[in-house]
């Protein structure tokens, strides 16, 4: 398997002024293809160190992917620095310069002067047009590596890798991607997972792997290009089994579930039964109705979401004001009764509610921070939860409206997605 070092350039991410997606997202790509991905590194926008990564970089991986530095201000020193590091003069790319030309007629502006640096590219590169933006690309071979220069802007840098670079990376190595499965859970804990798989038979050239991404976590099988469908089979329906409920998709492996995010699966299973959904939000704020309508193709099942965050929203919704004053805002008996009315007022198939305390303040002995009561009206009747979560405000918005839509999951009872015995004809 080649490996592939990712090397990102800038001030601004190596303060942690920027978050460096860049890398996240090479390294999928990277994985995806084949390749061992042996390290990240930033670098500061400064020529000597600039110069030191990339020889030390070209040394130590047969692919790297550098991006950032290609603009045209003082402090893109991409060019500058492979010229130092490599022994490469800067020539001037008459290609590259006209394309730069262009892009600004295109938009009716005139090119500013700095745009000229950009052209100034390293003796015998590779030039790696931009259709995407002004800063043109370069890859070159030095020490015992291929390196690709690529923008720093995502926009730009994504589909220049995928339709610039990748073709020659097919043809320069030997590429076996291996497979990825993933079992996507909601409702259980990191630690709990880990627990619950600590001593499942992992066959050799499996590594098995963790991701949280609130509110999901995620179990990982990354394989060799030569472990069998049957061995990759068998080990994902050994995961399903163990997880048990919490798992809501596979991916990865035969006639899948369908994969996606909580709310796509949500989605997906409420359109398939012909049913829909309303909500009626207190402590979320919102949240909850963004999460599912951020699902393409939401309107067929999303009817309508409201912010009832004062009591006085709350009675125009349909809560008793007498309910209020007795048991307060966050309770099960309010809870209820806005799942029940927003279902009423909607015509939805389900009604579902969250009222609790997000914080930092609000908080009290009997109803501490973090207290939410989730609540869901359907055909079945009304049911609801109280749950205490950690964390900030942010936090506590994020998983009670993760756990209303678990608690829409578990009345619409899923079923979870083992792996089929074989592939589909």
């Amino acid at each position: 398997m080649p490996t592939a070092h990712i090397l990102s350039q800038g001030d601004e991410v190596v303060t942690g002024q920027v978050v460096d997606t860049n890398a996240a997202w090479l390294a999928t790509r990277l994985i995806d293809l084949g390749f061992d991905v042996v390290g990240h590194a930033a670098v500061p926008d400064r020529l000597p160190d600039l110069v030191a990564a990339l020889r030390r970089v070209a040394g130590e991986a047969d692919l790297v992917v550098c991006t950032g530095g290609l603009g045209p201000t003082a402090d893109d020193l991409t060019a500058e620095a492979v010229a130092g590091a490599f022994g490469r003069p800067l020539i001037f790319d008459v290609v590259a310069m006209a394309a730069i030309e262009a892009r600004y007629a295109a938009v009716g502006r005139p090119m500013p002067e700095a745009n000229r640096k950009q052209a100034w590219l390293p003796e015998g590169c590779v030039r790696i047009d931009n259709a995407w933006g002004t800063a043109p690309g370069f890859g070159l071979a030095a020490g015992v590596a291929w390196l690709a220069f690529l923008p720093g802007v995502p926009r730009e840098m994504r589909p220049m890798f995928d339709e610039r670079v990748v073709p020659g990376l097919h043809e320069r190595f030997s590429l076996r991607p291996g497979r990825l499965v993933t079992v996507r859970t909601i409702g259980i804990a990191e630690a709990e997972i880990q627990e619950r798989l600590r001593d499942l038979p992992m066959p050799e050239g499996v590594a098995l792997g963790f991701r949280t991404t609130l509110p999901e976590n995620h179990v990982k099988l990354r394989t060799h290009s030569d472990i069998s469908d049957e061995v990759l089979r068998d080990l994902a329906r050994q995961v399903v089994q163990r997880l048990g409920s919490s798992v809501f998709t596979v991916e990865g492996v035969g006639a899948e579930a369908g994969g996606g995010s909580f709310p796509e699966v949500l989605g997906r299973t409420l359109l398939a039964r012909g049913e829909t959904v309303a909500v009626a939000e207190s402590c979320t704020g919102g949240r909850l109705a963004a999460a599912l309508t951020g699902v393409a193709g939401a309107s067929a099942w999303f009817l309508e979401g409201r912010v009832t965050y004062a009591n006085e929203a709350k009675v125009r919704l349909g809560v008793s004001a007498d309910m209020l004053a007795a048991v307060g805002a966050v309770s099960e008996e309010v809870a209820r009764s806005l799942a029940e009315s927003i279902r009423a007022k909607s015509g939805a198939t389900y009604g579902l509610a969250t009222t609790g305390i997000a914080g930092p303040g609000g908080g009290s002995e009997e109803k501490p921070v973090g207290t939410v009561w989730l609540a869901l009206a359907g055909p079945q009747g009304t049911t609801a939860r109280r749950i205490r979560l950690p964390g900030d405000r942010d936090r506590v918005q994020q998983l009670a409206a993760a756990g209303a839509m678990d608690l829409l999951r578990r009345q619409l009872d899923f079923t979870p997605p083992h792996p089929p015995d074989r592939s589909p004809p």
